[in-house]
């Protein structure tokens, strides 16, 4: 007779309130800034540009629904981590771990805390300026490594959000809940100050270029990438309250309100800004703050990008710690990463290992370029999971379901259609990147036999 475990496990800390602002808060982050700039330009109207915001919108509902249905009937540590064991064996599994721990999850951490240092430097300008220069050729093009100030920032950062979720869910959880609603706060009224005081811009009679199809799926490409992060809560899904019925509110509820802000937020800037003047404006919600209020309305912009930036980056380093983790508890991953901190209850092992791998990518530089690389091959692992709603009724049609996906089996099919565009438009947009993705994830595969040979298995808490 086995003797029950006596490691410590995960505590579930997380409510309602957190659980929702994971999902909001790690999905809005400076995109909602930055990202209709591209959308016009490829599009050409306005009125095109609503439409795509709403089909991604639509396809990202469609996976949370999908999720939702997974994220209740198996409310494990690791989300896709655990849905893509169950539907198709643990190699699925791992290479979706794999892929998040040392490009994606990791690109992300190191993206959105370069973000942070840049919109920074509006305010401080020598947080730009190069300390040190290493005379390797690792730098763009081959060039020098150069080390600047803001690097140093964004690597505190990340070693404090690091700490505050070490030391336990319940506080990474409280300041995710309270930095997303200060971050929604501050949103909002930008939205009411384009809304309600911007003065509507002059009548435009043409549009920007002519409507493609190719125009058209890469401005969903950009939406779906602004729309990308509702999926992190299922990580954390072993120490949400009440998993069954949190869960699927949570990813329901956030991502419709995600839609809600976009679709408002892009109806302040057209309505301020004329579409050339989107078109041709890297930073419209500066822009357009900028025609209201000046050079205070930029600057609040500024604000309000960091306090964004800051929420995802606090939520990655939550939900993300916890897929190599689960992957390490069941052998298929470095032990030191599965370990639980007998005090904290918290994922000790993966956050260190997550967030020290994130610094030195910041360093690096090269955490744009890395990211690109798994666009591609994630984007096939979400199809799946998506898909796996569907294997799974069939493989283990005795599973209980708390939550059955509405629609289904269309709503599940329609996201596995949406990750198909994606992936497709990737493929032949970055071709050499999508292949080299491909490649990163393959070079896992010697570690997950070697872990499959030798692991003792040990269950996610």
């Amino acid at each position: 007779m086995s003797q029950p475990s006596t490691e410590p496990e995960l505590k579930r800390d997380l409510g309602m309130g957190p659980a929702v602002s994971i999902v909001v808060g790690t999905v809005i982050g400076s995109g909602i800034f930055l990202v209709p700039q591209s959308m016009i330009q490829r599009v050409g109207s306005v009125e095109m540009v609503f439409a795509v915001w709403i089909v991604g919108g639509l396809l990202s509902l469609a996976g949370a629904l999908s999720y939702a249905e997974l994220a209740a009937a198996l409310p494990e540590a690791g989300g896709e981590y655990v849905y893509l064991r169950e539907a198709y064996g643990p190699l699925w599994g791992f290479l979706y771990s794999w892929t998040q721990m040392w490009v994606a999850k990791s690109g992300s951490i190191a993206t959105l805390a370069t973000g942070f240092f840049l919109y920074l430097a509006n305010f401080f300008p020598r947080l730009e300026t190069v300390f040190y220069t290493t005379p390797l050729p690792l730098g763009p093009n081959g060039g020098p490594l150069e080390f600047r100030y803001g690097q140093l920032l964004a690597i505190s950062l990340i070693l404090s959000l690091a700490w505050l979720n070490y030391y336990g869910v319940k506080l990474g959880g409280t300041v995710q809940a309270a930095v997303t609603a200060l971050k929604v706060g501050l949103i909002a009224l930008i939205i009411v100050a384009g809304l309600g005081f911007g003065r509507p811009h002059a009548a435009q009679a043409a549009g920007i270029a002519p409507l493609t199809f190719a125009g058209f799926i890469a401005a969903l490409v950009a939406a779906l990438w602004a729309y990308d992060g509702w999926n992190n809560v299922s990580m954390v899904a072993s120490e949400v309250r009440n998993p069954q019925r949190n869960l699927p509110l949570a990813l329901i509820g956030g991502t419709l309100s995600v839609i809600a802000i976009y679709l408002l937020a892009n109806g302040a800037y057209f309505r301020v800004l004329a579409a050339g003047e989107v078109a041709g404006s890297p930073r419209v919600a500066a822009d357009m703050m900028g025609r209201i209020l000046n050079g205070a309305g930029a600057n609040a912009v500024s604000i309000a990008a960091m306090i964004s930036i800051f929420a995802a980056l606090n939520g990655s380093i939550l939900s993300g710690s916890r897929v190599p983790y689960a992957a390490a508890r069941e052998g298929y991953f470095f032990a030191a990463v599965g370990t639980v901190n007998s005090r904290h209850r918290t994922p000790g092992g993966s956050i260190v290992g997550l967030s020290l791998w994130s610094c030195l990518l910041v360093l690096s530089g090269k955490y744009d370029d890395l990211f690109n690389l798994v666009i591609f091959a994630s984007w096939i692992l979400y199809g799946m999971t998506a898909a796996a709603v569907v294997v799974l009724r069939i493989k283990k049609p005795a599973l209980p379901r708390p939550y059955r996906t509405l629609g289904y089996p269309v709503v599940p099919l329609l996201f596995v259609l949406g990750a198909a565009v994606l992936v497709v438009s990737t493929l032949f947009d970055r071709r050499r990147e999508s292949l080299m993705g491909v490649g990163l994830m393959v070079a896992g595969l010697p570690f997950y036999f070697h872990w499959k040979k030798s692991r003792v298995r040990s269950p996610i808490p």
